[in-house]
């Protein structure tokens, strides 16, 4: 599978173009949707006796047959789901589930596994030794805004006509019957610190550490057949370097790193923790040597930034990726965005100050907003500006007037309603899934809201 390059969609950073109708799709509504094809429900042989499942919920997971018994890499989000792609591989082969091997925590590559226990047939389940360390981290703290982001995030609580898909991924809806329940949750039995050679059932394999979305993330390398499982480090979209629902740090140095790894083993089969397997080893070596690139561009440059000590927002316009990379289709911003990773760069390094002494210690936002309307000259001609940036479709200004406003007005449902159709349009008008879901899902919260106060 060649690389191909896509035609760039609207800049989100950009003014808006004219709002648009869900029923007239955006250029950015149109090449998301153009990607659905992606995701279809499949089980795709990628050599002899190692299939890989696409589409059962939001993650891959594969098969391999060994002498007496399937080894599982990962398990899938949704149980239902998961159930499902097992029946279809009864197709294939009724011989038990011996073992499972987790690439990382992350729920959507391990909820799944309550079906492939039904027999109780399985021995070991492998992961590395800080196992979960992304949500201890969040337990230790007593985090818990990450779950309510990470719903806008994966756009649950959106109706199916403003979700096309995740990015990397059918827009699942994990329902009461699907859900994932917490006693049924399975941690691994065996761990491993660096890396380990196992043999499970004559099927010899490699685990080792790989950090990069996840600190306890790793890659499996069967050497055999010559097919490397790696993870969340690869799909077909430009990386989750930094997760709006909010995360630790995600070193993007080691991203880069993990990438240069892959592309050490000079597979002839990259599985991606999302999208289609890559086969053939001169396409698998031209992704991971475009998604390496890419990532190390935006460092690189972000890292220059700073040194001539720009700020996060001046640093998004200067590490902006060049058209060549830009338009590759493994590079293109379905489910991550480039400027969120500039800023999560600067911020993982140097924290949160920017080094302009204005804002070691700037004002309230209460203060900020008074002094806004003032200079605009009062809230009248406040609210006139308002109206006239959403008459002229400029969304992102629409935004930021309306925060003015409601910090002083909290209850002022007509401005809650014009903000909510400025939000629509960010959301049509952008590429990023995890974008549009957060910008639709806002939208919906703010009119909720809105028909719970008196009118204004």
């Amino acid at each position: 599978m060649a690389l191909t390059t896509c035609t760039p969609s609207p800049d989100p950073q950009s003014t808006a173009p004219a709002p648009v109708s869900l029923a007239t799709p955006s250029a950015a509504t149109k090449e998301l949707t153009s990607i659905n094809p992606e995701f279809e429900r499949a089980l795709i042989p990628v050599a002899d006796k190692v299939h890989v499942a696409i589409g059962y919920g939001a993650s891959t997971f594969s098969f391999i047959e060994g002498d007496s018994g399937i080894i599982l890499i990962d398990s899938g989000q949704l149980p239902v789901a998961s159930g499902q792609a097992l029946k279809a591989y009864r197709q294939i082969s009724n011989k038990p589930i011996v073992a499972i091997i987790f690439t990382h925590s992350h729920g959507d590559h391990l909820n799944g596994a309550h079906p492939f226990f039904a027999d109780g047939t399985v021995e070991q389940i492998w992961g590395r030794d800080n196992f979960g360390t992304e949500t201890i981290s969040f337990k230790q703290a007593g985090i818990t805004i990450n779950r309510v982001r990470g719903v806008r995030q994966a756009g649950f609580k959106l109706p199916p006509e403003k979700r096309i898909n995740n990015g990397i991924a059918p827009a699942v809806y994990p329902k009461s019957k699907d859900a994932f329940n917490p006693a049924n949750a399975v941690r691994p039995n065996q761990s491993f610190k660096n890396r380990i050679n196992i043999t499970i059932r004559g099927v010899a394999l490699t685990l080792a550490q790989n950090d990069g979305e996840t600190a306890d993330q790793i890659y499996v390398w069967y050497p055999a057949k010559r097919i490397v499982f790696a993870g969340d480090n690869f799909y077909k979209s430009w990386p989750n370097l930094y997760a709006i629902r909010g995360t630790p740090y995600r070193d993007v140095k080691s991203w880069v790193a993990a990438v240069n790894t892959l592309l050490s083993l000079n597979a002839d089969v990259l599985v991606g923790g999302h999208t289609r397997p890559i086969l053939g080893t001169q396409e698998v070596r031209e992704a991971l040597t475009t998604y390496r690139d890419g990532i190390n561009y935006v460092f690189t440059k972000t890292i220059e930034g700073i040194n001539r000590g720009m700020t996060p927002d001046e640093l998004v316009d200067y590490a902006q990726l060049p058209s060549d990379l830009a338009n590759q289709r493994v590079l293109r911003p379905y489910y991550g965005h480039p400027d969120w990773a500039v800023r999560s760069i600067f911020n993982g390094y140097l924290g949160w100050f920017d080094g302009n002494p204005t804002n070691l210690f700037p004002l309230l936002p209460q203060k900020e907003a008074e002094k806004m309307v003032a200079l605009a000259g009062g809230m009248t001609q406040m609210k006139r500006d308002l109206k006239r940036a959403m008459d002229n479709a400029e969304a992102q200004w629409a935004c930021q007037l309306a925060d003015y406003i409601l910090i002083l007005e909290p209850n002022n449902s007509k401005v809650m309603l014009m903000k909510a159709d400025a939000l629509r349009q960010l959301a049509e008008n952008n590429v990023t899934a995890t974008a549009r879901n957060y910008y639709f899902t806002s939208a919906g919260e703010l009119r909720n809201r809105a028909r719970t106060v008196q009118p204004k």
